[in-house]
């Protein structure tokens, strides 16, 4: 089942993508350029859940099998590195929120700020350039103009990265940390499995996360009490 949701939701992203950049008309009156720029929005966000899940060994029993999926929905999300990713992932469930967490902006918990610092630790040179290149490879795809790439892929990548901070990393982390959010200092969103699913995935429900990181993405609503 996991290999089989992670596959989808790289397919989906793709096959997405590609009927936007081909077939949505880019115009500010065209309601339908809105919808499909959020739809691949989230589905950008959706990779990143597939790589984090592979991070937990969630996509399969299989060591290899969890790795090659993360490489691949990592680097298609923003050219990122599975392998530092996986690494800093680790040292933010042994220190959540604390100073040993490299997700975890202690000195200031102003959005903006902190959103600059996480940033600024995971953006790389090598991502830049590989951002630049997939987005000109885009460009070679006849009837694919700039304005199209930027709006269906680029955009998307950016929304989907405010996402994933903002729900995932920002909220449920900052302070004050109480004493409901328990030994990981993290908060859960009140149960709503709707909202939840459209928020971030169910990576809302981020205490259920932290509890049990062997629990996938599509199951962690059923630790919701």
């Amino acid at each position: 089942m996991g290999l089989f949701i992670s596959v989808s939701v790289i397919l989906i992203w793709a096959l997405h993508l590609v009927y936007a950049l081909l077939n949505v008309e880019v115009s500010a009156g065209n309601p339908w350029m809105y919808v499909h720029i959020l739809i691949q929005s989230y589905l950008f966000t959706g990779l990143f859940i597939t790589a984090h899940d592979a991070m937990h060994g969630n996509v399969s029993s299989k060591k290899w099998v969890n790795t090659v999926i993360g490489y691949i929905a990592s680097f298609l999300f923003a050219g990122m590195y599975y392998k530092r990713l996986r690494k800093n992932h680790g040292l933010h469930h042994k220190h959540a929120a604390s100073d040993g967490d490299p997700d975890f902006f202690v000195r200031s918990q102003n959005y903006f700020r902190w959103l600059g610092i996480f940033l600024w630790r995971y953006v790389t040179v090598i991502q830049i350039v590989f951002m630049a290149v997939f987005f000109n490879l885009l460009l070679l795809i006849p009837g694919v103009s700039e304005i199209n790439a930027l709006l269906y892929w680029a955009l998307p990548a950016i929304l989907g990265t405010l996402q994933l901070f903002t729900v995932g990393i920002y909220w449920v982390h900052k302070l004050p940390h109480t004493e409901e959010m328990g030994q990981h200092r993290a908060r859960t969103q009140i149960k709503n499995h709707l909202w939840a699913m459209l928020s971030c995935y169910f990576f809302g429900y981020h205490r259920e996360h932290h509890n049990n990181p062997k629990i996938p993405w599509w199951e962690l609503h059923k630790t919701k009490s």
